[in-house]
């Protein structure tokens, strides 16, 4: 089992900033892609951001440009900066990580961006 435990989110005005966290615990041998997805309410939960093996990085269209992922390999923890928010980028950000045969998730952090 893997535990992930998110922090970071909360209330920025547009043209903000965030920093979320995610330390990942437990069973993480083998952990190959880490990540963040986020929900809205009353739409589909999106990817945001991915990192993989810790190098190779994946974006929403929606992000470029002005959200960054990295992980700190030491810490088993991953990070995403959160910059110029939006008021659509209002949504509960939940982490994710995968070791390619289970995935797991974090509770989810709100994050609200007011205009």
């Amino acid at each position: 089992q893997v535990q992930l435990v998110e922090s970071g989110g909360g209330l920025a005005q547009a043209g903000g900033s965030l920093r979320l966290s995610c330390a990942a615990s437990g069973n993480i041998f083998g952990i190959n892609v880490m990540g963040w997805y986020r929900q809205a309410p009353g739409k589909q939960r999106e990817l945001v951001a991915v990192i993989i093996r810790g190098a190779s990085t994946n974006y929403a269209d929606s992000v470029k440009g002005r959200f960054t992922i990295s992980r700190d390999n030491a810490k088993n923890t991953v990070y995403l900066q959160m910059n110029s928010l939006k008021p659509e980028d209002t949504a509960v950000y939940s982490c994710y990580t995968s070791n390619g045969r289970n995935a797991y998730w974090g509770q989810g952090t709100q994050v609200t961006v007011s205009s």
